[in-house]
């Protein structure tokens, strides 16, 4: 009899893990806040420059704004050679929304004179003074992001569609990768016969998770 009880506790709490499991994985799969949540914070490439001299020390910061908007989840974006923080070489607006279950749609936004904000990821509400009609899309730039598991997103953009005049480029492509501790993101530029002309080479820019 008691060995009857005890595996007839075993079942419900192995059913009881199976059911939560599998509802928590069902609420990532739409919820844009935990994809997001990922995504903010202070990220590092440090460690890969120093074992791999063909890659810079890059920091990259993603800051929440526009809290209080329910259309989407909107990211300011800051990204800077490590030893010139105070000159950041691309400053962005991400739209983060669910496009379907497991899916998720970032779109970037550039705006007007963006060193006037730089290190603004540092306040509590950075890009204060801008709003969403001050933004200009980058069409055909959107990464479009899947739930791959828990905690760990894959993507990129789609074809050749993100238009780029960088270094002779006619357009640019990014591969993202997004998991707990760090994201990978691998940008390159592709000339019109598709030789590429800027971006590392080898693979993507591993940033590790600093805060």
């Amino acid at each position: 009899m008691k060995t009857a009880s005890a595996l007839f506790l075993l079942g419900i709490i192995f059913s009881s893990f199976i059911f939560t499991g599998k509802a928590d994985s069902q609420i990532k799969s739409t919820d844009v806040n935990s994809l997001v949540n990922l995504m903010e914070g202070s990220f590092s490439s440090e460690e890969q420059s120093l074992n791999d001299s063909d890659y810079y020390d890059i920091t990259l910061h993603m800051k929440r704004i526009w809290k209080d908007r329910t259309d989407a989840q909107w990211l300011y974006v800051e990204q800077a050679v490590a030893q010139m923080q105070e000159k950041p070489y691309r400053q962005r607006v991400y739209r983060i929304t669910n496009t379907q279950e497991g899916r998720f749609e970032s779109a970037v936004f550039t705006f007007a004179d963006p060193l006037r904000f730089a290190g603004d990821w540092k306040k509590d509400e950075p890009l204060e003074g801008l709003t969403p009609d001050s933004l200009l899309q980058r069409e055909g730039c959107s990464v479009i992001l899947t739930l791959m598991g828990e905690d760990h997103y894959e993507g990129g953009t789609v074809g050749n569609n993100c238009p780029s005049d960088l270094r002779g480029a006619e357009f640019a492509t990014s591969e993202v990768k997004i998991f707990k501790d760090m994201i990978e993101s691998w940008d390159r530029g592709f000339d019109e016969k598709g030789n590429q002309v800027w971006g590392a080479v080898k693979g993507g820019y591993i940033f590790k998770k600093q805060k």
